[in-house]
């Protein structure tokens, strides 16, 4: 079993430790803001959805992507909509419309029908199969075995 480090213990990483685990300093300099504002955080997980969204996403760094994300875990929000992924929207936009490609603006119309449950239909969406088509170079397999 394992335990998240508290706010204080994230505060006392050094910066060569967050470089060495391949986390870029912007992104460093976020998890610092927050652990920061901890206090002022952790009432978000009791908050309404829109809410706890605002919260959020006030510190620098944080932006509707993460926000969305953490609502999902932390409050187990049904609604929450990963704005900003890459693959989502075009997940989104083959499955329910047949589009090989589509934007946020698109997967969000496409998903309005599914409101108070969109997070949910975009979990469930990738485990039907239905994936939309690839573009882009392919890697050739290699057979290794003769050589």
């Amino acid at each position: 079993m394992r335990v998240a480090p508290s706010a204080r213990d994230w505060t006392l990483i050094p910066s060569w430790a967050w470089h060495r685990a391949g986390v870029d300093p912007k992104r460093s300099a976020t998890v610092q803001r927050a652990v920061r504002l901890a206090a002022k955080l952790e009432p978000a997980a009791t908050m309404s959805s829109a809410d706890a969204f605002a919260r959020l996403t006030a510190v620098p760094g944080i932006g509707p992507w993460t926000a969305a994300e953490t609502l999902q875990r932390s409050n187990g929000d049904a609604d929450a909509v990963s704005v900003g992924d890459f693959h989502l929207p075009n997940i989104v936009g083959w499955a329910l419309a047949g589009r090989p490609r589509s934007d946020d603006a698109q997967m969000l119309t496409l998903l309005e029908p599914y409101r108070p449950h969109r997070y949910r239909l975009c979990r469930i969406l990738p485990l039907t199969g239905a994936k939309p088509p690839k573009y882009g170079p392919r890697l050739t397999p290699n057979d290794h075995r003769n050589r």
